[in-house]
């Protein structure tokens, strides 16, 4: 990979950051309502202390000051103080909500990409069988159907109907006296069926897109040539339509990624899943803006670094981008 390709993404993927930044002050800042005024909600707390907790915040510095201060504090990772949960540090509250939303969309996308793009490459080869028009019409539907209709219709089905997993949560309250063995059983049952969300929610839009790439590929002359040698169906779909078709791909599974950090909301929310999705709605309700422009802050992040990881495999795969 040449050195100038690589420096040019990495100096565009840090100017889009540094401009994310800005954008989260300059956003928070514009909405109606002041962090004070949460303080005012409390009887016990008088104008003094008020006043006190503005000069403590910076509120009553000017804007390019506060911006300064700003930047210096989220250069060292300092998002400042929740309001919600008691003054605890938004960098805390938000690892503490990461790992779940990591663990339940992480494992829900490499479900989907193992199976969707499986499915697409198999409906593109075998275009217009009956495998292909069942596949395709299934990922239509799937692409189509919000997470939030998957979810209900799961948690209906295998947890209010059947009673086979938890309704909600990521473990059974009460059960933190259990051998480490029933734990994991306990976690593996609660994330079955907001996992199994994901990866439905995800498959559809893979198997299209992997399916259209191989089409596009069948009628290239490097598998015409390959035909030509009698090399087998599987052996060219595997050693040349494949390692073609799957560059599209590379940039879906990239932002998706991305999107792995801010999660689904609609989804946690269904299966009251405590990941930064619930911690949106939460935050939200309570106004708790710090929480808001550090969740902004971390999905903004890791979009563009998967887009900019996209970009360096894209680059590694297809030396024409790189001109």
């Amino acid at each position: 990979m040449g050195s100038r390709y690589l420096i040019r993404k990495v100096v565009g993927a840090a100017f889009t950051i540094m401009l994310i930044v800005i954008l989260n002050f300059v956003l928070f800042r514009m909405m109606p309502g002041s962090p004070d005024r949460i303080l005012l909600r409390n009887p016990n707390v008088s104008a003094a202390a008020v006043a006190a907790a503005r000069a403590r915040w910076g509120l009553d510095d000017p804007l390019p000051i506060q911006l300064v201060d700003y930047l210096k504090s989220t250069a060292t990772g300092d998002l400042g103080y929740s309001f919600k949960f008691h003054g605890e540090q938004v960098t805390d509250v938000l690892l503490s909500r990461l790992w779940p939303t990591v663990i339940l969309f992480g494992l829900g996308e490499v479900l989907a990409i193992i199976f969707g793009l499986a499915l697409g490459a198999y409906s593109g080869w075998k275009r217009g069988g009956p495998i292909d028009y069942i596949g395709n019409g299934i990922s239509l539907i799937l692409y189509s159907m919000p997470y939030f209709v998957i979810g209900i219709l799961i948690l209906g089905v295998f947890a209010i109907g059947l009673h086979w997993f938890p309704t909600s949560g990521m473990l059974t309250i009460g059960g933190g006296d259990e051998s480490f063995g029933s734990q994991l059983l306990d976690f593996l049952g609660h994330l079955a069926l907001p996992v199994t969300t994901v990866a439905i929610g995800l498959i559809g839009q893979y198997s299209i897109l992997m399916r259209s790439s191989v089409i596009e590929t069948l009628g290239e002359d490097y598998v015409t040539t390959a035909r030509g040698k009698g090399l087998t169906s599987g052996r060219i779909l595997r050693s040349h339509a494949l390692p073609n078709a799957l560059l599209p791909a590379v940039t879906l599974i990239a932002i998706n990624l991305g999107y792995v950090i801010g999660g689904a909301i609609t989804v946690e929310v269904v299966f009251n899943w405590p990941g930064l999705g619930t911690l949106t709605v939460d935050a939200l309700e309570a106004r708790d803006y710090p929480i808001l422009q550090g969740i902004f802050l971390l999905l903004s992040i890791s979009v563009v670094v998967a887009n900019l990881v996209a970009d360096l495999i894209y680059g590694r795969l297809d030396p024409r981008v790189r001109a």
